[in-house]
């Protein structure tokens, strides 16, 4: 095992991928002479050539669309787009088509690609260029949305993708390029892992927290946090959005009896809903506290970076949601007895 950032393990697996499978290619802005804007594809034009790392023009409807006939013929392309932001242009290709081609062809035809692109504020990059807008992707049928959190998921995560026969929307928060973790140190040691489970990374009793991405970090920092108040959460990472692993959110708060869900999107209709919601239906009897939910203030993103902080969730007001759900909690106790 070896340490790694998260960003080092997404290029040492595009590499594995591109070795071991012949069909397997890469297409996206600067990703080839520059290296992609955050040197995901470092040093991979060079081994490959440019008939498989392909940079293209500034339009995302156009190449998203080629990559789309690509697989669709039998190839197994991995599109980076950018950032997330910039995937609204190919909205229609990634809705329309990837989405839905398998369906309206009767499975005659199937789109295996994967779109990598990065989201997510604390950069100081602006409203436009910060958003977290996987609700949009999450919300459609035909599509796979993953959004893992740490080094060895990422690889693992990403070799499923591109084995997959479905078109895989690949979420990377900027926050997470630099952070590292434990993971084998030959890339074709990392044995895929099954899309649509979600993890258990840190057992608990009395509270779950669930999240994904950056948030699943936080929610880890704010656990062993919790711990020296004598509070044992129990984090779940949901590492995949679509498919939604709702069972081994339900089992852990049929456990813990309540629940704070922590997302880094906007509170309205997000993917926290989504979890409460599920919450509801599946552990309604179990619960002893409203299910809270933390999420970041419902603006435009600001650029001046204590207001961007502001407004993004943190682990203050994550151990603020558990405390408060552990009080609401405890008032019901008494109010039962």
């Amino acid at each position: 095992m070896a340490l790694m950032t998260y960003r080092q393990a997404l290029r040492d697996t595009l590499r594995a991928e591109m070795l071991r499978d012949e069909n397997v290619f890469l297409m996206g802005e600067e990703i080839g002479v520059f290296e992609g804007s955050y040197k995901i594809t470092e040093g991979l034009l060079k081994e490959f050539g440019p008939r498989r790392v392909r940079d293209t023009p500034i339009a995302e409807e156009g190449f998203v669309g080629a990559a789309i006939g690509a697989a669709m013929l039998g190839l197994r392309p991995v599109v980076e787009i950018m950032t997330i932001n910039f995937s609204l242009l190919a909205l229609d290709q990634i809705v329309n088509h990837a989405a839905k081609i398998y369906g309206m062809f009767g499975g005659q035809a199937s789109v295996p690609m994967v779109i990598r692109t990065p989201g997510g504020g604390g950069q100081q990059l602006g409203a436009t260029h910060s958003q977290n807008v996987e609700l949009f992707y999450s919300f459609i049928p035909g599509l796979k949305v993953l959004a893992p959190s740490t080094p060895a998921e990422a690889s693992a995560m990403l070799k499923a993708a591109i084995r997959d026969d479905d078109p895989v929307l690949f979420l990377e928060n900027l926050a997470l390029y630099n952070t590292k973790g434990e993971m084998p140190v030959e890339p074709a040691d990392v044995q895929p892992t099954e899309i649509g489970k979600a993890a258990v990374t840190r057992p608990g009793t009395d509270i779950t927290i669930v999240a994904y991405s950056r948030m699943a970090h936080v929610a880890a920092e704010v656990a062993e946090t919790l711990t020296a108040g004598g509070i044992s959460a129990e984090v779940v990472d949901l590492r995949s959005l679509r498919p939604l692993d709702r069972q081994t959110v339900v089992d852990s708060v049929r456990k813990t009896g309540c629940a704070v869900v922590a997302e880094d999107d906007w509170l309205t209709y997000g993917i926290g809903a989504e979890i409460a919601a599920s919450i509801q239906e599946g552990a309604f009897d179990w619960l002893d506290a409203p299910v809270r939910r933390v999420a970041m203030a419902e603006v435009p993103l600001p650029y001046a970076k204590p207001l961007e902080l502001a407004a993004l969730p943190s682990a203050d007001s994550l151990i603020t949601a558990v405390r408060e759900t552990l009080a609401a909690r405890g008032r019901r106790l008494e109010t039962v007895r």
